[in-house]
């Protein structure tokens, strides 16, 4: 699809929401799968980096070797960070609630913001500040209904998941022009075998049958590869914090789905939540648009 006519910030937002949107049925998927968290994480690291490999190879084509050379040594950096947030989120929700988990992620865009503040000297508007913490509001609205003590361990590994994701995409930004999508092969490798490391898929693991195998193949070889390839080009044209802010969509939609197809409704809180988190970023994204319009010579902002 050809995307010349969009600005890079329309680039950005279009690439980040797609990726999002495709990554959404996770939870859904891995619900309906039913395997322990320890062999999914196996599956997915191997199954992923395997999907990944191609999305490169298909890419690239005899370049792709190429492609992952460019990355250098900010590449190696993404994949453990990419690894670590993918270990953090699912062990953390092995060892404590899911909403505790949905809120600690929820932090993720606050963190990137800081990170970037920090590193990058990059200033964010007021109305991206005002729409992370409106988001934040929606997320533990969502997440009331299940939060608890929960356990240190995971609310550990929660905050893992957030830190490793929001500085993921603060190092992207490090490195204008160059498409670290490719190194995401290296962090499904390093996923599968930190679980193999450690033991954590158990010595009697076998490779699944039937519908079980079938849509663990349609999430870690399609939705996953394809999803957080765009997520991981949007540092590319936007602000890390404004990637993670996009995100939180996944939370939203992803209930979504499990209350369509699994029957589980939200509590009216929850929708309240993911209201307010659609409409955030609705709102934000019609005032980017005036402002942007407004920007361009000879363009009205009407």
């Amino acid at each position: 699809m050809a995307l010349s006519h969009l600005t890079r910030r329309q680039q950005g937002l279009l690439l980040t929401g797609t990726g999002v949107l495709l990554i959404s049925p996770d939870a859904l998927l891995i619900k309906v799968i039913g395997l322990p968290d320890a062999e999914i994480l196996v599956w997915r690291g191997l199954l992923t980096a395997l999907g990944f490999l191609a999305i490169v190879v298909a890419r690239h084509g005899r370049g792709a070797a190429t492609a992952y050379r460019r990355c250098g040594w900010t590449g190696i950096g993404v994949a453990l960070l990419f690894s670590f947030s993918t270990l953090g989120f699912v062990l953390g929700n092995q060892y404590t609630r899911g909403g505790n988990v949905l809120m600690i992620l929820a932090g993720a865009p606050l963190i990137a913001a800081l990170l970037s503040r920090v590193f990058l000297q990059e200033r964010l508007p007021r109305r991206t500040w005002l729409a992370i913490l409106a988001c934040l509001v929606g997320i533990v609205l969502i997440a009331l209904d299940d939060v608890g003590v929960g356990s240190w361990r995971g609310n550990a590994f929660a905050l893992l998941a957030a830190t490793a994701m929001a500085a993921n995409f603060t190092l992207c930004r490090t490195r204008q022009g160059v498409d670290m999508s490719p190194m995401l092969t290296l962090a499904g490798v390093i996923v599968a075998a930190a679980a193999a490391l450690y033991g954590l898929a158990g010595p009697g693991m076998t490779l699944p049958s039937g519908h079980t195998l079938m849509w663990l193949l349609v999430l870690c070889l399609g939705l996953l590869p394809l999803g957080f390839t765009l997520l991981q080009r949007g540092p590319l044209y936007l602000p890390a914090a404004e990637v993670g802010l996009l995100m939180l969509l996944e939370v939203v939609v992803g209930t979504l789905w499990i209350w369509w197809l699994l029957g589980e409704r939200p509590s009216p809180a929850a929708f309240a939540g993911g209201a307010l988190v659609l409409g955030s970023l609705l709102l934000k994204g019609l005032v980017d648009r005036r402002v942007e319009r407004a920007r361009r010579p000879g363009c009205s902002a009407a």
